[in-house]
């Protein structure tokens, strides 16, 4: 059923894009409440508007903390029209039926952010002024018009106006049911996502931080996705990319691209923490397949490439340095869906625009979330993000292991956190030369990785290898040894630790415990 819009409550923080919503209002006939800086607002725009402390009697105090908590105006929204006592109640102490409300919250997210930046960069966090802006009369307003949505329509964000206005012209001035229904929705959501920003803010100095008695999460803005994992499932992304990168050309980003740039970022996140230098990496369906460091960017992607370069293909490309022209004609060989750098020098950025649909974006130096989050079984697991490389560095084999072994075994180690359990990485000289992931046993995935560097014609004699789980036995270490795999790191733990440490002892082979697990499933 359609109700026109009589009398119009209006109580905004922000007042920017109001102005046609309330001149549509104005010329349908509306009667106008307000309170202090948007009854000003209103008037000015030539409207007759009754101030609120008119039908509260009570003028705003306690510095505007107080102003709409009063009956007089609870009453004209949640008031039933049906309700035969509600009606009499109203004609009673002679209360106006508000048929819209239009108030918006105030600032607390953008005031907390503002002042973690504040903070950041020296100046004291002002707590005071953020608690200020936890906003009681609005949120109360905007879920008694939702809760009364059958007879009243509520506004909670400015996104609102045009698409409000747009009806109301074409409406004569009133909303239906539906439409009504719409707009309460939408306000529940913005209240509640309100709230868990504020419970987020204080849960930071309680005890059960991070892990609170009850998941909660409310990411905002969502985007629209072609599809999900496959063109018959349904998909959106809720976040905000802004702050990992910047698209500078391609096509639109699909779910499977953001589920191997999140890999991607990662594990140069990773990469970087180890050491400086060019690093280039190959994702594929979220596991690595080509990873280098070199002096230049160029040789760094030829041999990340020459790693695998059959799985490259159709791949996200991942560096830390500058993509110049040198580079970009290489990487504009092959074909592949992303290519991330933080950096383009122009004529690079040129060439690599050639093909329209390829997605290149800049990168930006953003800290990784604390915390990860996997869905499963109507549920959600929560875990710290695995930050460490290693966690101890213990040298338990017939040598020590050479500085050039050092250096591979910790790349190594970093390849095998990001690779799919069971998960195994061989490197040499700086390149990834093998992997195995994903097997259900660990000499299988070494098999898988040893068979990786043959197809391609690695040489073996000399490589370092990681695994992400200690060797149950010490079948692995023996048969990588036959190729000529001269050092391992790997984190230890097995109740048969000992085989393994008395084989590569016996064969003066180097062998690290890291006492630092990385399954990844």
């Amino acid at each position: 059923m359609n109700k026109k819009i009589k009398n119009v409550l209006v109580s905004v923080y922000h007042k920017d894009g109001l102005e046609p919503l309330i001149q549509t209002l104005k010329n349908t006939g509306a009667r106008f409440y307000a309170t202090g800086g948007t009854q000003q607002y209103l008037e000015k725009l030539g409207c007759n508007v009754t101030p609120v402390e008119s039908l509260t009697g009570f003028p705003s105090i306690l510095g505007g903390r107080v102003k709409t908590l009063h009956p007089a105006i609870f009453g004209g929204i949640l008031a039933k029209r049906n309700d035969p006592k509600h009606q009499k109640e109203m004609k009673l102490f002679q209360l106006p039926e508000i048929d819209l409300v239009i108030v918006d919250l105030y600032p607390f997210e953008n005031t907390l952010k503002q002042e973690m930046a504040n903070s950041s960069s020296g100046s004291l966090f002002n707590e005071e002024a953020v608690i200020e802006k936890i906003d009681i009369g609005g949120s109360s307003l905007i879920r008694s018009a939702a809760k009364n949505f059958t007879d009243v329509a509520v506004v909670a964000s400015s996104s609102e106006y045009d698409w409000l206005n747009e009806m109301l012209l074409k409406q004569s001035g009133e909303l239906s049911l539906e439409q009504r229904r719409q707009l309460a929705v939408r306000a529940f959501q913005i209240v509640a996502h309100y709230d868990f920003v504020i419970a987020h803010y204080f849960s930071g100095s309680t005890t059960d931080y991070p892990f609170p008695a009850y998941f909660q999460q409310s990411v905002y803005p969502a985007y629209e996705l072609r599809y999900g994992e496959n063109p018959h499932q349904k998909a959106k992304y809720y976040g905000n990319l802004n702050s990992f990168f910047q698209q500078l050309s391609g096509k639109e980003i699909s779910y499977n691209n953001l589920a191997d740039l999140d890999a991607a970022i990662q594990l140069m996140h990773d990469l970087e923490l180890s050491g400086s230098g060019c690093y280039f990496a190959i994702i594929k369906h979220t596991n690595v397949c080509g990873v280098a460091k070199r002096e230049k960017g160029a040789e760094a992607w030829k041999a990340a490439l020459a790693g695998d370069p059959e799985s490259a293909f159709g791949g996200i490309l991942i560096t830390n340095h500058e993509v110049d022209e040198e580079t970009a004609a290489l990487v504009n060989e092959i074909f592949f869906e992303v290519l991330l750098a933080p950096s383009f020098s122009e004529t690079a950025l040129q060439l690599l625009k050639t093909k329209k649909n390829r997605i290149l974006l800049q990168t930006f130096s953003s800290p990784l979330p604390a915390y990860q989050y996997k869905t499963i079984l109507n549920g959600v697991l929560v875990q710290e993000t695995d930050s460490l490389n290693f966690s101890q560095w213990n040298e338990t084999g017939g040598r020590n292991a050479t500085e050039q072994e050092k250096e591979d075994l910790q790349l190594a180690n970093i390849i095998c956190k990001h690779l799919k359990s069971n998960a195994i990485a061989i490197v040499k000289n700086g390149q990834m030369i093998g992997k195995g992931c994903g097997q259900t046993s660990r000499i299988d995935a070494v098999r898988q990785a040893i068979e990786k560097a043959k197809q391609f014609h690695h040489e073996l004699q000399g490589a370092v290898l990681a695994s992400d789980a200690f060797f149950p036995f010490d079948d692995a270490v023996k048969l990588a040894h036959q190729y000529g795999i001269t050092a391992f790191i790997q984190p230890g733990g097995s109740i048969r630790d000992n085989d393994t440490i008395e084989y590569c002892r016996h064969h003066h082979l180097a062998l690290v415990l890291t006492a630092t697990r990385h399954f990844r499933h």
